[in-house]
């Protein structure tokens, strides 16, 4: 996998601090064989959507507690309308909440309290994911 490439890993929270979390668990490069990761924080629906619409976006981690919307029901939206949406990573607050994961048809789940090493392997795994499987581009 080409290392000179940054993939765009966009985190979602109305939290910052969750965002600060996340950002600094991903670091600049969550493994050795995957590209640095950029990340780009947002703090609203409606950004996310722009942000997964432009295309640009490798991966995205979606706060499950984040309002007023949370990221189960905007990674549904993702799944049913952004064209090759990346894959999205959910961020739980309950375990019990892994039936609602599924039913946003999000591609992985880390639980809170976030532990880094878990959320750098699984961001790791989906830009492995979006590397192998990401639609050429048409520029």
């Amino acid at each position: 996998m080409s290392s000179d490439h940054a993939m765009k890993v966009l985190v979602y929270s109305d939290d910052a601090s969750t965002r600060e979390k996340v950002r600094l668990a991903i670091g600049r490069r969550p493994a050795a064989d995957v590209p640095r990761a950029e990340v780009v924080e947002c703090a609203t629906q409606a950004k996310v959507i722009q942000l997964l619409d432009s295309g640009e976006i490798d991966v995205a981690v979606l706060d499950g507690e984040a309002q007023p919307a949370g990221g189960m029901g905007v990674a549904r939206q993702a799944k049913d309308e952004v064209f090759d949406c990346p894959p999205i990573c959910l961020i739980i607050a309950r375990r019990d909440d892994r039936w609602l994961a599924n039913w946003s048809r999000a591609d992985a789940v880390v639980p809170q309290p976030l532990d880094p090493m878990v959320v750098a392997d699984t961001i790791a795994g989906l830009m492995r994911t979006r590397a192998a499987s990401r639609l050429p581009s048409n520029h």
